[in-house]
């Protein structure tokens, strides 16, 4: 069994920063980090790293960041055979983090926006797809099919949110959303969502399960016609900072190794616990005993 994750490429470069400037305004920085990212890369990385056999399918510029995330994915064990390249850029992305965690980012697609899916082959053994809304919507339709096509479960994150056709949700078996997103998807303000109300009414639009992510204070998990509410783990947050990719990683190794939604879950959050409260430089060293050890912990809010 194994996880299949297509989706985005990234070199990341993040700012520690005391505050997001304002419009006309320069900050101080005060460290800055040069990282393998985009959602694709990163839930590639968490699933490898949290133990799945985890193959990987998406596209490269001609440069050396690419060449930088290939090694990335490499190096954390990921199969790369397909990984395509492309004669332009590879894609990039600028964050700011704040003290408290909280960070806000621009992302340049480039090269993510070519990927052909005419040339991913899905393999044989995979049980688990995971996908995200940094590529072309007719790409993630393309493998969410091979996907089905196997028996495997396809898993949407549908960040960033966008406007998705009833054809690709009507094959999602595991929709995850942070409150944003789901607002956006159902058109209403954040101010007003109920993400247990808000699970439930995505379910609506296709998916079989809905998960809700709410940072810190856990996740609303829709599954069996049921919303559950799941409290987060207290920890002492370093940085958000690709928190939510951590999560689906996790998620996806868990299940894909058998385990059901509700724990694949918890397991998805223990791991996002250890990545938000670990300093980004140190994140490699995050593994699967590390987040079983913390699941054993009662300390939840």
């Amino acid at each position: 069994m194994s996880v299949f994750v297509c989706g985005s490429l990234h070199y990341d470069v993040v700012v520690d920063a005391p505050h997001l400037p304002r419009l006309d305004e320069t900050v101080a920085g005060a460290a800055v980090n040069y990282i393998m990212g985009g959602k694709g890369g990163n839930q590639a990385v968490a699933a490898a790293r949290m133990g799945a056999r985890t193959a990987f399918a998406g596209r490269i510029g001609d440069d050396p960041s690419g060449a930088a995330l290939l090694k990335g994915l490499m190096d954390a064990g990921v199969e790369t055979g397909q990984v395509q390249r492309d004669s332009g850029a590879s894609g990039m992305s600028v964050a700011i983090v704040e003290p408290d965690g909280g960070y806000g980012a621009v992302i340049v697609s480039a090269a993510n926006l070519n990927v052909d899916p005419g040339l991913i082959d899905m393999p044989a053994d995979a049980n688990v797809v995971l996908l995200q809304n940094e590529v072309p919507e007719a790409v993630n339709l393309a493998v969410a099919l091979k996907g089905r096509s196997i028996g495997a479960s396809v898993v949407l994150n549908a960040a960033p949110a966008r406007p998705m056709g009833p054809e690709l949700l009507g094959v999602i078996d595991i929709l995850v959303v942070n409150r944003v997103e789901a607002a956006d998807l159902l058109a209403i303000t954040e101010a007003n969502l109920d993400p247990l109300a808000a699970a439930q009414a995505l379910t609506k639009l296709g998916p079989r399960s809905v998960i809700v992510t709410l940072g810190g204070g856990g996740l609303v998990l829709h599954d069996g016609g049921t919303a559950v509410h799941h409290p987060g783990h207290r920890v002492v947050v370093v940085s958000t900072h690709g928190a939510g990719d951590a999560f689906l990683g996790a998620l996806a190794a868990a299940h894909s190794r058998g385990e059901g939604l509700a724990e694949a879950a918890r397991f998805g959050q223990a791991a996002a616990a250890l990545h938000v409260s670990t300093p980004i430089a140190q994140r490699d060293a995050i593994t699967r005993q590390k987040a079983d050890a913390l699941m054993a912990q009662p300390s939840i809010r």
